[in-house]
């Protein structure tokens, strides 16, 4: 959810690896092997013809994620919910229900900062605390990661091999978070729909659904509409879902090396 606005993400990508790793606490030996094997983040399912996957972001919440639940219920398709901590805290239940509707619980940071402007040692606080809080509620351990804003920074990147999870982004962004209008959100992803591709959506608001973050906005009843409209316009298209935690990374690109070019830029998220 909005803290600030920038069209692009900022990412910074292990240009010195062995360095940002040293600094979580690795010996200069460990830091160097680890560097080369920095899972670089996905932004497609390698899951076979015409399969894509729904993400939804910043929750849970107590009104709108049950919303989008039923939807998905209805229609007999999975999801992955990136879950930030505090939320997680607040709404044990909701998040129990995610779990038990055969859903993914992924790590979206405790309190949704941009993690490139934080300390390594509270970049991997944000991250480990959430892992804590998700797998004693839920008895899952998340074995996914988004960065706020998409902002995949270098200790993130690094506690994520640490903690063996795979950093996820993104294909299509209907930037449902600045609020367009639902149909503007459903035919932007109509749009977007292509084999593999992964679809950004928020489900909720960090901070809660009383006290969302200074201006973050709050209000996903547009999400929710749009998420009604397109989704069975997909499956009648053809579609299948899935969860990303379902498939291996797609072979070319998933690990980072200290020789490789970081991806291309993609519209920047909530």
């Amino acid at each position: 959810m909005p803290q600030s606005h920038r069209s692009l993400p900022r990412r910074r990508f292990l240009a010195t690896g062995a360095i940002a790793l040293l600094s979580l606490g690795a010996s200069s030996g460990s830091a160097a092997a680890r560097a080369r094997s920095i899972p670089r983040p996905e932004s497609e399912v390698d899951a076979g013809p015409m399969v894509m996957a729904l993400t939804f972001d910043d929750g849970p919440s107590p009104q709108y994620t049950p919303q989008v639940l039923d939807i998905l219920r209805d229609h007999g398709v999975q999801a992955t919910f990136f879950v930030c901590g505090d939320n997680v805290l607040q709404y044990p239940d909701v998040v129990r229900r995610i779990v038990a509707e055969g859903h993914v619980l992924g790590n979206h940071t405790w309190s949704h900062p941009e993690l490139d402007g934080l300390p390594a040692a509270e970049v991997r606080d944000q991250i480990q605390r959430t892992q804590d809080a998700i797998t004693d509620i839920s008895g899952r351990t998340p074995t996914l990661f988004r960065a706020p804003y998409g902002d995949f920074a270098d200790a993130a990147l690094a506690v994520c091999a640490d903690l063996g999870l795979r950093p996820i982004s993104w294909s299509v962004d209907p930037t449902d978070w600045a609020n367009p209008g639902s149909e503007v959100i459903a035919n932007r992803v109509l749009a977007g729909a292509a084999t593999g591709a992964i679809v950004l959506d928020h489900d909720g608001t960090e901070g809660g659904d009383d006290n969302p973050a200074p201006g973050s906005g709050g209000d996903r009843s547009q999400t929710v509409a749009a998420l009604s409209t397109y989704l069975p316009q997909l499956i009648d298209a053809g579609y299948a879902f899935t969860t990303p935690d379902a498939h291996p990374p797609l072979t070319a690109g998933a690990m980072l090396t200290l020789d490789s070019k970081p991806p291309p830029e993609v519209i920047r998220g909530r």
